[in-house]
């Protein structure tokens, strides 16, 4: 019993997550919008479908409910997608049209009083042809990965490949559970719980959507490469980092592109904004400064000031993120080795 009530706290839990995450996303200005309502619709298809599994287990559900609830898999994988195109194609070459491939859903939805749902062969027929629309729309999103994976950011492309990850082994579970291989009904909204606190993560822990707002970019991975290097260049040759007033747009003007083209290319190659990246050529100079002989009576200070630092604060909070030590604990504990 108490197991029993353990395994239907954390499924709810799950379930109540995944619903906050798509009202999350369906209401969030920042990144493609477009590519966050797809990826909305695709959890929300697929806690619809974990939630039947969740309440069929303790109590009877009404078949045509439950195939309403089975139905949503058919929006999944087509959403699914949708999501990756919105994320990759340079092109805006999304169209209404795509939208044809919610016909199985439709006429799903629709037939859903008629469809059996009682245990019987024509049961056993309809979901594994739900089952089978869905794993070739995951076959899809696979080739898709395969087919960009030199051509796209590698943050982007990384964070998509987590998420079809996450949506195939539910798909592998409720495929194991309908073939009896797994005995447990209830593990496919279990595991689900767990991929909905993982994508939760992910989604507080990485920039993906500050990377999304580039994904109709005209700059190729070669471009964006290639004008890195010029940056970093531009920053070890002319030492410009050391003035205290540097800014996106005076680099972009030096480097004849658009701040956005530049803000992008730091973005997607070094995973930092301008200042951090800006920070990081500081520091590096800030560490040497730190141990030479010639400054080993100079305050803190100076350091920073001489390292492009406009004041002693944001040295000492933008030191401490990268090294983890104050300037004052790096200079004692590297000067005495």
């Amino acid at each position: 019993m108490v197991i029993e009530g353990f395994i239907l706290v954390l499924s709810c839990l799950g379930v109540i997550q995944a619903l906050f995450l798509c009202f999350y996303l369906f209401t969030l200005k920042k990144g493609n919008r477009k590519a966050n309502v797809f990826l909305a619709l695709v959890l929300l298809g697929l806690t619809i479908r974990i939630g039947k599994s969740v309440f069929h287990n303790y109590i009877d559900v009404d078949p045509r409910l439950r195939n309403l609830a089975i139905s949503t898999i058919l929006a999944v994988g087509p959403f699914l997608w949708f999501y990756g195109k919105t994320l990759f194609e340079k092109q805006q070459t999304f169209s209404n049209q795509h939208y044809i491939h919610l016909i199985p859903f439709g006429l799903f939805v629709l037939c859903s009083p008629f469809i059996p749902n009682n245990g019987d062969i024509l049961s056993y027929v309809a979901y594994s042809l739900v089952l089978l629309h869905f794993g070739i729309y995951l076959s899809i999103c696979w080739k898709t990965i395969l087919r960009i994976t030199n051509d796209v950011n590698p943050q982007l492309l990384k964070w998509y490949r987590n998420i079809v990850v996450g949506v195939s082994l539910t798909w592998v579970l409720y495929l194991g559970i309908f073939l009896r291989l797994i005995p447990f009904y209830i593990l496919g909204a279990i595991s689900f719980s767990f991929l909905i606190y993982m994508f939760s993560y992910l989604l507080l822990k990485r920039h993906v959507f500050a990377l999304e707002k580039y994904s109709n970019s005209k700059i190729d991975r070669e471009t964006s490469k290639e004008l890195l290097h010029r940056v970093k260049e531009l920053f070890e040759n002319e030492k410009t980092y050391l003035d205290s007033s540097i800014s996106l747009k005076t680099i972009a003007e030096k480097l004849s592109v658009s701040s956005r083209e530049l803000s992008q290319v730091i973005n997607e190659n070094e995973q930092k904004n301008f200042s951090e990246f800006v920070n990081h050529f500081r520091i590096t100079k800030a560490k040497k400064l730190l141990v030479d002989s010639e400054y080993a009576l100079e305050k803190i200070a100076t350091v920073a000031y001489d390292c492009g630092f406009g004041n002693v604060t944001s040295f000492n909070l933008a030191f401490k993120a990268e090294t983890k030590l104050t300037p004052s604990q790096y200079r004692t504990q590297y000067s005495a080795a």
